[in-house]
Order: structure tokens, then sequence, then C-alpha cells
């Protein structure tokens, strides 16, 4: 399996195309669950009625959507069904003509169980091996979701999308990608984008409503600065997360996806029950003096219909969203993962202000003053994207035109074209080498060698 490496350009074809846009539907219906689920009202265990704010919980509904890949994983192998990352062997020697009748069948047939004995299974090592990006996956979302709690989904959306600046960072540095000079103007236009979003989010929260205590507006800017620096942390332990599958994924003895999802949904499950969860019960807090009650979480749950058609809800579309999101990362690689995160906050804020408008004024996103820069924020946040992404499909080249801004980088498309254009020749010449060894002199050494 050939993951999502830096080994050359990678092509946004009808497959790829296809599982982008299923991964972007699904992560802006988790997106949007995620926030209005901690919006919810139940009673508590004390008989009170009390806001449904459980970030711990909903990591841990995370996992467990994650999980029901190991399922599909199996059956994927017992079946033999044709799966992205999944070699079943397949019998492709045909009979070299200078061999006897009589030897033939017995030929193929040892030539094709040595095909499929070449295909090597996951080791037992690779499945203990994939709770270090269950851990970075456990971090990344609890510290999200903490900030989540203080920010509107749509801010803390266009927030993760930071992620594409230290994913490339990360690739150069730890992948040995190196960035080109349009990608480091992309990278900055990133930044400013962050940099507007973020004082969004403070001034947005941080608005006097007439009747408030200055003290009471304090609060609330603080609690604005600290979702947009959670969430900012998040975005960064999300991309040590994407790096680290991709890399997974290029190595000589791969993680399959399904496999590489539902182990992390295992380990993540066992880390939230064993770790998380004992932290945030001890550690002081407003969930009837934890951080976050679970024994709360569940009476809650178990008494409000709501709540559990809601997490169903988000279980589910947890689930493709991840499953999509590692072919993301498999059929293109991880930049496109965390081009991915930057599409989500329009979607995900146009479905935000449908709700708000169009469904119920309880939840969704209100329109603001402040909205204009948020805005002004996501287009340039777009703008950056499609600047780092060139000279792909949908991408933005920066050749002296009046959007580029003064820069032209002719010559470095130039060279990535000729480098594309050279691997391409490269392959067809390994394809027809191979087909020519397979059907002339390699027959001799096969026929040889089964004697």
């Amino acid at each position: 399996m050939s993951g999502g490496g830096g080994d050359g350009p990678k092509k946004c074809g009808l497959t790829e195309l296809i599982v982008f846009l299923a991964a972007l539907v699904f992560g802006t219906l988790c997106s949007i669950m995620s926030k209005n689920m901690m919006a919810l009202r139940g009673e508590g265990i004390t008989g009170e009625i009390e806001l449904f704010e459980k970030p711990i919980f909903q990591t841990f509904g995370m996992f467990l959507g994650m999980l029901f890949a190991l399922l599909m994983h199996w059956v994927v192998l017992a079946l033999k069904i044709p799966f992205p990352g999944y070699s079943h062997g397949t019998s492709v020697v045909s009979a070299p003509k200078d061999v006897e009748a009589g030897e033939t069948s017995r030929l193929i047939k040892k030539q094709n169980e040595k095909l499929e004995e070449s295909t090597p299974e996951t080791p037992l090592w690779m499945y203990y091996f994939l709770a270090i990006p269950a851990l970075f996956d456990l971090g990344a979302t609890a510290l999200c979701m903490m900030g989540l709690r203080y920010i509107p989904v749509s801010i803390y959306q266009l927030l993760r999308g930071s992620g594409i600046i230290f994913v490339a960072i990360m690739k150069q540095s730890i992948l040995g990608d190196k960035l080109h000079n349009f990608q480091w103007i992309g990278i900055f236009w990133n930044v400013i984008s962050v940099l507007m979003v973020g004082s969004t989010a403070i001034l947005a929260e941080g608005r006097s409503d007439g009747d408030s205590e200055m003290a009471d507006d304090d609060e609330i800017s603080s609690n604005a600065l600290f979702g947009v620096c959670m969430v900012l942390l998040g975005a960064f332990v999300q991309a040590l997360q994407y790096v680290f599958e991709e890399k997974v994924m290029a190595m000589d003895i791969p993680a399959p996806p399904l496999l590489l999802i539902g182990m992390e949904g295992l380990w993540g499950t066992i880390f939230c029950v064993l770790v998380a969860y004992p932290v945030v019960y001890y550690l002081p807090g407003d969930d009837h003096g934890s951080y976050e009650d679970p024994w709360n979480t569940w009476y809650m749950i178990v008494n409000n219909k709501t709540i559990q058609y809601a997490f169903g809800v988000y279980f589910f579309s947890i689930f493709f969203y991840n499953f999509f999101a590692v072919l993301v990362t498999f059929l293109l690689n991880s930049v496109w993962h965390a081009i991915l995160d930057n599409f989500r906050p329009i979607t995900v804020w146009i479905a935000d202000l449908v709700l708000f408008y169009c469904v119920t004024r309880a939840l969704g996103e209100e329109w603001t003053i402040y909205s204009w820069v948020q805005v002004a924020g996501m287009v340039v946040l777009l703008y950056g994207t499609a600047v780092y992404n060139a000279p792909n499909a949908g991408s933005i080249s920066l050749k002296g035109e009046w959007f580029s801004l003064g820069f032209d980088f002719s010559k470095e498309y130039d060279a990535l074209k000729e480098e594309e254009e050279a691997q391409k020749a490269d392959d067809e010449f390994q394809g027809r080498m191979l087909n020519t060894r397979t059907m002339s002199s390699f027959r001799g050494e096969l026929a040889a060698s089964l004697r």
C-alpha cells in the first residue's frame, strides 16, 4: 500500500473528489452536532435542569464511532472486498510458452501462491504502535472540545484550519518535503486569517449587551480567549496526528486505512476510560464539583430522549467523517486532510445560520457586526490555502497577476511541472520493464526456480 507520502504529486480525480466531498458533508454534520449538543438541556443527578456541556464525553463518543471501523476491516479481509489500501493477492501470472503443458498449472499455482504470500500481513506490534496516533487524537479532540464551549462553531472550525500551517511545517521538518516559496506565501496568509478570526471571537463574545457589568464582559472575553487558545493548541496536536498517519501509511509494513481508524478508536476508547475520565472527574470544576462528572453525564443521557437522538447522529457522522478523512490522507496526502478542514468552515457556518434563522433560535449562530471580519478572515484563509495548493486544480498560481500582489513564481511552477512529467515517464518505463521481465527473461528463471 502506498501512502500519502511525499514521493511525488498526487492528482485529484473523480474518486478522490467524491471521497473529499463525502468527508466534507459528514465533517460538517459532526461539527454542528458537537456544538448543538452542548446547547441541549436535561435533568442532572440533582434533579435540576442543566446544559449538556460534556467535551470529554464527545471525545469518548468520537472514539466509539471510529471503533466501528474495526468491524469493517475484518469484513473487507474476510470477504476480500476491493478497498483502497488493501491487497488480497491477485493471480496475474500466465504460463511461459517454453514450459511443458503438464507443468503449466503447477507453475501458475505455485507462483500465484508466492505473490499472495508477498503481501505482508500487519504485524502484531503495529496494533500497539497505533496507540500513538490515538493519543494525538485524544489530546487534540479534548482540547478543541474544551475550546468549543466558549466560541461559536464557525469560528472554532476556522481556527482548526490553522492545522495546515502546522502540517506544512512538519512535513518539511519531519517528512522531508521541502516547501516552495509560494507555499510559504500561502502559510503567511493562513496565519493572517487565524489572527483575524481569533480576534473576531474575542470581540464578538466580549461585546457589552448594555445590562452587563464590565466584569462580566471581561470574563466572557477571557473565556473566548481561552477557547481560541485551546482550539489552536488542539489544531497543532491534530497536525502531529495527520503527519504521523501519513508516515505510518507510507511504511513498508503499513496499516490499512480501516485498521488505522479502528485501532485508533479502540485505543482512544481505552485511554478515555482509564486516563481522561479519571483526570477530569477529580479535576475541580462546575459539573457537580468535577470538571466533568461521568455519572452525571450518564444520568442525563438515560433520562433525555433528545440527547440520545443527538448522540446517535453524532456517533454515525463522526465515524463516516473519520472514515472518509483517512481515505483523503491515503488517496492524496496529509495536506489535503488539512485542506479539508479549511473548507468545512464555509458549510458549517452556512448550516449554523440556517439553523438559527430558519429552524430555531435556540440553536445555530447569529449574524453580528463582527461577522464581516469573520467573512474576511475566511476569504483570506481560502486564498492562502489555494496559493499553498498550487499548481493543482482549483488552486491559485502567483504569476504576476493583480491577485498575485506582485509575486511571480512561474519558474517554480514550471519546475514542478517538469518534475511531474519526469516522474510519470519514469513510472511508465518501470511498468514496461516489469512487463518485459514477466513475459521474457523472467520466465526462464521462474521455471528453473519452481522445478
